[in-house]
């Protein structure tokens, strides 16, 4: 049997996609793919089809890096729904309770907000994309079927009070991996006394992407009907989704040895964490980690 065909073209890059409404992030990536007839591309998290905002889309060598995306903290814009609790802990279920909202200012909701910044246990819902015994719960949740749960800690770096008009109470949400946004709606809701789910929810950054441009599926579109060289105008470089991570400079001796999978000895470099590998003239080569005794190991190279 013969080696199975590559189709499309090689593309490397990050494309900040600010997913629409309505779509799931697999959808939105497909159609991306196809766009730009890319060979190899997948996202960094999902986000559910209530949701809109920046989906890192990784191309090429750039999936390689795609985990610390995963891995990052991210910024939410959330509206609350307050008074309903919905199945899915959104708009898109069903009202499953009501209750009336009491007259809240901004003092009573700050007091509130403030249990819930820090390292706190969450519980992950039903309708998540986790495992139980090799089945997804949402897929149990569809079936009618509730399974135990452990309460996770996640970290919300940020909770900030926006506004609140009548029922629908507005945040800002920095937060670390594995949190859920439903549920810590949900979990507000119950402490201000009458329930609450996600009505609107954006995200606006994710890891070191911060206040830069994402691009719509429309933009790409118009792109694509520019040429490949113009679609390719709009990724970022692969290096961009660690770009908080320290620079280390290799002479051409290290950059072979390294490029060969063997660590190297770098007196001057930090002496732990991970750092982004360049050659002498100033390419990308990948990631290392820095070892005990001053060698730097190659822990994830891109292909040239």
């Amino acid at each position: 049997m013969g080696r199975r065909r590559n189709f499309g073209r090689r593309v490397d890059g990050v494309l900040l996609l600010d997913k629409p409404l309505g779509i799931t992030s697999n959808d939105a990536l497909q159609r991306v793919k196809r766009l730009f007839k890319a060979r190899k591309a997948g996202h960094t998290g999902s986000l559910d089809p209530l949701a809109s905002g920046m989906l890192p889309l990784c191309m090429g060598e750039a999936t390689k890096f795609s985990a610390f995306l995963l891995d990052a903290d991210k910024f939410y814009r959330v509206e609350c729904k307050l008074g309903e609790k919905s199945s899915t802990g959104d708009s898109e279920g069903e009202i499953i309770d009501s209750r009336p909202v009491p007259e809240l200012d901004e003092p009573q909701i700050e007091a509130v907000l403030s249990q819930f910044r820090g390292e706190i246990m969450q519980l992950p819902p039903m309708f998540s994309a986790l495992k139980h015994q090799g089945k997804r719960l949402y897929e149990l949740a569809r079936e009618g079927i509730e399974v135990e749960r452990e309460p996770r800690p996640v970290t919300i770096h940020e909770l900030t009070f926006l506004s609140i008009e009548g029922d629908r109470l507005r945040l800002d949400v920095r937060c670390s991996k594995g949190t859920y946004v439903r549920t810590l709606a949900e979990d507000i809701g119950e402490v201000l006394g009458c329930g609450a789910h996600v009505s609107e929810l954006r995200r606006l950054e994710v890891g070191p992407y911060k206040d830069v441009s994402m691009v719509t599926l429309e933009q790409i579109e118009a792109a694509a009907e520019q040429g490949n060289h113009v679609l390719d105008e709009l990724l970022l470089p692969i290096e961009s989704a660690i770009a908080d991570w320290p620079d280390l400079m290799l002479n051409d001796d290290a950059a072979y040895y390294i490029k060969q999978g063997q660590p190297v000895m770098m007196p001057k470099a930090p002496r732990d964490g991970c750092v982004r590998l360049y050659n002498s003239k100033n390419t990308f080569l990948g990631v290392g980690e820095m070892m005990d005794d001053g060698r730097v190991a190659p822990k994830r190279l891109i292909q040239a």
